[in-house]
Order: C-alpha cells, then sequence, then structure tokens
C-alpha cells in the first residue's frame, strides 16, 4: 500500500511539472495533457521495460494514468486563477525526483535485484520522466546541463541512503520517508546555493584551430 501511494503521488507530482513545462510553451490544452502524461509515466514505463515487468504499471493498473490526467487538469485549473511561482516547475520536479527514485528503488528491491541495479533503477525511474519532458519541450534535458544544480546526484544518494538504513535494520516505511526527504532536500539546497559537479573539459591541442581541430598554419615564414 506504501509504494502504491507513494506511486501515486509521484505521478501526480510529475504530471504537474509536464504540465507547467507545456505552459511555458504557450502548447494547447491537448498538448498539456500529453506532456504531463508522458512526463508522469514515462520514468517507470522504461523502467519496467528494462526490468521485463509485462504489462507496464499504468496499464497493470490504470488508477496512475487517471491520477496523471486529473493532475493535469487541476493543473490547468490552478494556473487559470493564479500564477504559478517562477519556480513551481523546479519545486514540482524535485518532489517528483524523490518519490520516483524511492518508487522505482522499491520495485526492483521486489525483484531481488543486487544493489547498484537498484541504485541504478531508482535513479534512472526518478529522472526519465523529465527528460523525456524536457526533450519534448525543445529544451535541453535538465540532467545535462552543465549549469544545472544536483539532479541524478540527489537521486543516487537518496536511493543509497534508503538501502543503507535497511541495511542498518530501519523499518523501510521509514528508511523511504527519510531517502525521499533527503533527495528533496539536497535537489532544494542545490538550486537556492546554485551547487553542481565540476564541469568535464577536455583541453584543445596547442596550436589547434578552435574550428576544425586542425593544427593552425604558422604564420612566421
Amino acid at each position: 500500500m506504501t509504494l502504491y501511494l507513494i506511486n501515486l503521488l509521484g505521478v501526480g507530482v510529475f504530471a504537474a511539472s509536464g504540465a507547467l513545462a507545456a505552459g511555458r510553451k504557450g502548447m494547447d490544452w491537448m498538448g498539456v495533457v500529453v506532456l504531463a502524461v508522458v512526463t508522469a509515466l514515462g520514468g517507470g514505463t522504461i523502467r519496467d521495460v528494462l526490468l521485463d515487468r509485462h504489462p507496464v504499471f499504468w496499464v497493470r493498473e490504470t488508477a496512475y494514468l487517471w491520477a496523471a490526467l486529473v493532475a493535469a487538469c487541476l493543473t490547468l485549473v490552478w494556473v487559470r486563477f493564479r500564477q504559478p511561482p517562477r519556480r513551481a516547475l523546479l519545486i514540482a520536479d524535485g518532489l517528483g525526483l524523490a518519490l520516483f527514485s524511492i518508487s522505482g528503488a522499491q520495485v526492483a528491491e521486489a525483484q531481488g535485484l543486487s544493489g547498484i541495479v537498484v541504485v541504478v533503477m531508482g535513479t534512472f525511474t526518478g529522472v526519465a520522466g523529465g527528460v523525456v519532458r524536457d526533450v519534448l519541450s525543445a529544451e535541453v534535458p535538465l540532467l545535462f546541463r552543465s549549469t544545472q544544480p544536483l539532479y541524478a546526484t540527489a537521486a543516487i544518494a537518496g536511493v543509497s541512503a534508503y538501502l543503507g538504513l535497511q541495511w542498518a535494520g530501519v523499518d523501510r516505511l521509514t528508511a523511504s520517508l527519510v531517502a525521499m526527504a533527503l533527495i528533496a532536500a539536497l535537489r532544494f539546497t542545490a538550486i537556492l546555493l546554485r551547487l553542481g559537479l565540476p564541469t568535464f573539459r577536455v583541453p584543445e591541442e596547442s596550436g589547434a584551430s578552435p574550428e576544425s581541430g586542425a593544427p593552425a598554419e604558422s604564420t612566421d615564414r
């Protein structure tokens, strides 16, 4: 029941983030609903395909699809009567990241997979929906932006903490709540303080042309 409720809440929050992203792009109502549903269900769908879970979660339990549709409609109504905060999309995305990362980890955990696979699947479930949303919105995904505050790293830390707490004897529900709070806290702190991972750049060879990478012709005759 706990996993079910966490999944439903995660679907609703991610659907709201998809609807807000569609609104930022000036999409029509159909576009809003489609983007909201794809954002909410995309990560879990890809996770289920990778884990060979058929049918995928929202086909097996249509309440998830209804939750996405209802959240999209409620977001439409809310925005119509009230201007959303500037960072509403980031807040919704952060909450969805926390909820979906742990629910995805629990799905992988229930299949008896190793700890590292649980971390990967939990993280993937948390970030994939946002990546799909940004791609369909013609935006560089948050996950890949060089100036983006901690995102996938927060999910990795939270899922790792979830497994570590259970290993230490903490019950599953408490471990889930603490891990979700940790993911959300890391994400929001990173946004406020602009904390991110160092960027990696390969230095160009000395004398190479910036455009072609070929050695620059010497002007010293």
